[in-house]
């Protein structure tokens, strides 16, 4: 009889569901069923591909009450922040739907003369995809899509703590027509166990991993051994800058979900707050009280806005920085409040944060927002750059000019002018330093799974 795992709502503690525990068997049955489905998939023709993943979009927002509402249950997310996440992650499905059928080449002649050059892209092969908890359908579907797209048959391990979302697309996709074998879930609590078989497996050549920094470089180090195609999305400390011309109001509203959405638990979330000292004090006050009338509880809550934490050590370590962060000489200006029982940690704005502070090196992923005031704009983007990440940033200024040159001198890949969501399935995702290898969504997120083959043709 094949062992469970629990699966709790972190609001509550109560167990939703019991799934049944991959092994390394599992894992090795999964990647020999890709492999299997593969020859047939990716001859498949791409109007054919491209029609099942529309279709994937379609049932989706079909069903999207009953997913954001797994989503809500299995995360904590609120419903609004599930419902959200519904959309934006079935539309990579629609994106990508249109992306296999823009199939890119070229032809030309070598400079020599007498050979001509067919240059053509084929899917990768079997695609080994690792997604986390905080968005289980949309970075399901972010890795997914392009890799059913270019022709790749895939084996999914979604996190733990959120199996059930990437399950119930499972089966989406198989309504849709996506044939058995080509997508393979195997949920886990041997998650190390799991990727490694999969790396080793001689079919595996790629690996797709969104996560920590600490746990991408091993992957990278294990996907080194057998030279595997590999993609990296991993942690993030965004900066959100604020300058002294920028309009405030708009800046609180692209700060409170910059900041809160999803309780904070975003690698895109605003982690370091820098405002200029000139509009400091209006930014503050009207912030806190956004924050103050943030609704947190259980998303069982239709008016909650702020679900809890994923799990007792994320709230440790939330509360750990805190502290560290007030033995820095920071100061609690604006704290919501909280149930009385649940993995909740309070909306908190901290002021006085000094440039130096462990808080602004480490990313929170939490609702903690740590206010910095500046004057120097060299002294201000040195602090902004001084991290190993370098993921998304915001930049609220009054003068688009501005905005963008500074948006220029941060060290990230994606950059929020004016505005707090960096995301969008239309826009290559990802980052620059330690925050990752490769892009996700827009037209570099398909050429993620394919290799680029060369015809040297004889013309003589």
């Amino acid at each position: 009889m094949k062992s469970t795992f629990d699966v709790c709502n972190p609001a509550t503690g109560q167990v939703i569901e019991r799934v049944i525990d991959g092994t390394v068997e599992d894992a090795v049955w999964a990647v020999d069923a890709a492999a299997a489905a593969f020859p047939g998939w990716a001859a498949t023709p791409a109007r054919a591909r491209s029609d099942i993943l529309r279709r994937c979009h379609e049932l989706m927002l079909r069903d999207a009450d009953v997913l954001a509402a797994l989503i809500s249950t299995e995360n904590g997310k609120s419903i609004v922040d599930a419902r959200a996440e519904v959309v934006y992650a079935a539309e990579f499905y629609r994106w990508f739907s249109e992306e296999a059928v823009r199939g890119e080449g070229s032809y030309s002649e070598a400079p020599a003369g007498g050979v001509k050059t067919l240059v053509t892209h084929v899917p990768v092969g079997v695609a080994a995809l690792i997604t986390p908890w905080n968005f289980p359908a949309a970075m399901a579907a972010r890795k997914v899509a392009p890799a059913l797209a270019a022709g790749c048959t895939v084996v999914l391990k979604p996190a733990e703590e959120t199996p059930l979302t990437a399950l119930a697309l499972g089966r989406i996709m198989l309504e849709a027509g996506v044939p058995p074998g080509a997508v393979n879930i195997v949920p886990t609590t041997s998650a190390p166990a799991v990727v490694s078989a999969w790396l080793a497996h001689d079919r595996v050549r790629k690996i797709s991993f969104t996560g920590s920094t600490g746990v991408g470089r091993a992957l990278l180090r294990q996907a080194a051994d057998r030279i595997v195609n590999a993609s990296m999305e991993l942690g993030g400390n965004a900066p959100f800058v604020i300058t002294a011309d920028a309009d405030v109001d708009a800046a609180v509203a692209g700060a409170m979900i910059a900041k809160f959405r999803g309780s904070g638990q975003a690698c895109t979330a605003a982690n370091r707050f820098y405002v200029h000292a000139d509009v400091v004090d209006e930014f503050l006050e009207k912030f806190g009280n956004a924050v103050m009338a943030l609704r947190v509880g259980p998303s069982s809550d239709p008016e909650s806005q702020v679900g809890p934490v994923i799990s007792s050590r994320a709230l440790a370590r939330i509360t750990a920085l805190v502290e560290a962060a007030i033995a820095d000489g920071a100061r609690i200006a604006f704290q919501g409040k909280i149930p009385n029982s649940g993995l909740f940690y309070p909306p908190t704005l901290l002021v006085n944060v000094p440039f130096g502070a462990q808080i602004l090196s480490e990313e929170i992923f939490g609702p903690v927002a740590p206010i910095v005031t500046w004057t120097d704009e060299s002294a201000m983007l040195a602090s902004a750059n001084n991290t190993e990440f370098g993921l998304a940033g915001y930049v609220y200024a009054g003068r688009l000019q501005d905005a963008l040159r500074i948006g220029e001198q941060i060290a990230v890949g994606m950059v929020g002018i004016n505005r707090g969501i960096v995301s969008d399935p239309a826009a290559p995702f990802g980052g620059v330093k330690q925050s990752g290898i490769g892009r996700e969504g827009a037209h570099e997120g398909i050429r993620e799974y394919q290799e680029t083959r060369v015809y040297s043709v004889d013309w003589a």
